[in-house]
This record gives C-alpha cells, structure tokens and sequence, in this order.
C-alpha cells in the first residue's frame, strides 16, 4: 500500500476557499451555501464558473454577491486552453495548487490532466449513482433502468477518468420496482444536499488521506467523531459511511 497522502489544511481559525464550477442549476452549490450560512461548513465560496452563460447556478452566485463566470468552452479552440484560462481564474480568486479545493457541482465537461495538476487532490465530484456502478451523465436514470434494489450518490476525489476517482462518502437509498429515472433522481439528490457539504467539511478541516485507492477520515480534533455509518427509519430508508455528523443530516 503506497504511503497516505494528507490534504494539508491552513487552519480552523480561517474559512476554506472554493472554487465551484457548474452548468446548470446548481442546487449543490445552493447545498454548499446553506451549510456556510449554518455555519456548519467552515468554507468560502469565493468564485463560481460555468461554460454555459445561462446556468442558473451563476443565478445563484450573482445573487449572493458571490462572482460569478461565464466561460462558454465553444470560444476557446482546445480543452486545454479553455481549462487553463479557468485555472487563471480560479487562481485569481484564491484558490491554487496549495490552498483550497475546487468543487465541481453538476460541471458537464472532463478536466484535462493540466487542470488536475494545478490542483493536486483537491478537485471533488458528486456523482448521482453509487460508482462504480452507473458512470456518466445519466447515473440515477441508469439504475432505475437496471432495476437495481439499492441506488445512491457518490462525493470522489477527481483523476483524469470520469467518475472515477477515491471514493470520500457514499448514501445509498432503495430503489423501488417501477419507479421511473425522475423519481429515484430526486430521492437521491436530496442526500446529495448532505454528503457532499459533509465532504467538503472534512477535507477544510484536513482530515482525508489518500492511500492508494481509498480515502481514509481520520479524527477530529473535537471529542465527537463521524460515525461509521448514518440510517434514516422506516419511513425516510438511507445509509451513508462514512456518517454524517450534526449539521449534515438529512432534514
């Protein structure tokens, strides 16, 4: 097993900067901002990207006084050069290879192995299907067509293979005989709100180590650690690992 690669951190006392890239609505960065406002996510949103000008998560961004860029990737005459001019950008707004991490929250493009290296280990995803199972775009409709029992979301580490990447947290929910793409999206994306501002938490407050391909969580330094595992009853079903701690259970 190769030695554990730990994500610094710069400190409690200080809000951890995100850069957050999208293309549609954004309801997982509007996750990430409510956790900010409860104060249970000890970050800063300090620039949201999209290649798409109408996204509305670029809405949401303007909205809160938060910048907000537009990058349509049909102006730029290669992949490479479209991401580095995000990583310009996001470089600009305080987030490097050093401090920070950038949080892809419904971003319908694969990053170039350029973009990854300004940001060693510091790039999430969320994925709505329980990888490695149902990769690409339409994760949630995929099961639902398989006719799997047990479907779910997935928060990873970024590499340069789509959905691919160390597994951080996984929330599982049952799938129900019939029930159409649509419907196990929204049950499903209603424990994306919780995990993936969880995800975040813990890699602000330095607590993941890469080995290999798994993501270890190591302690708090508060008495209160994560559970191993988190359950809704019987009439909301779900089991996320690692568990969530207070402030990222479902409501």
């Amino acid at each position: 097993m190769s030695p554990a690669r730990e994500i610094p951190f710069p400190g409690c006392h200080m809000s951890f900067p995100l850069a957050v890239l999208v293309s549609g609505g954004g309801s997982n960065l509007q996750s990430i901002l409510d956790k900010i406002d409860s104060g249970a996510l000890p970050a800063e949103v300090r620039v949201v990207l999209s290649n798409k000008p109408d996204a509305y998560g670029l809405t949401r961004a303007r909205e809160r006084g938060i910048p907000a860029v537009a990058l349509p990737h049909a102006d730029f005459p290669t992949r490479a050069a479209f991401d580095a001019e995000m990583v310009r950008v996001i470089n600009a707004h305080g987030v490097d290879a050093k401090v920070g991490a950038v949080v892809l929250a419904g971003f319908m493009r694969m990053l170039t192995p350029e973009f990854l290296r300004a940001f060693p280990q510091r790039v999430v995803n969320i994925h709505p299907a329980l990888l490695p199972s149902f990769p690409g775009t339409h994760g949630a409709r995929d099961a639902a067509d398989y006719g799997v029992r047990l479907a779910g979301c997935t928060v990873h580490f970024v590499d340069e293979i789509m959905d691919h990447g160390p597994v951080i947290i996984q929330a599982a929910v049952p799938a129900l005989p019939g029930e159409g793409g649509d419907a196990l999206a929204a049950r499903i994306l209603a424990l994306e709100h919780c995990i993936y501002p969880q995800a975040i938490g813990w890699l602000a407050q330095g607590r993941l180590a890469i080995e290999g391909r798994h993501v270890r969580l190591t302690a708090p330094a508060a008495p209160a650690a994560a559970p191993l595992a988190s359950w809704g009853g019987a009439e909301r079903p779900y089991l996320v690992s690692p568990g969530l701690e207070p402030g990222f259970l479902p409501r």
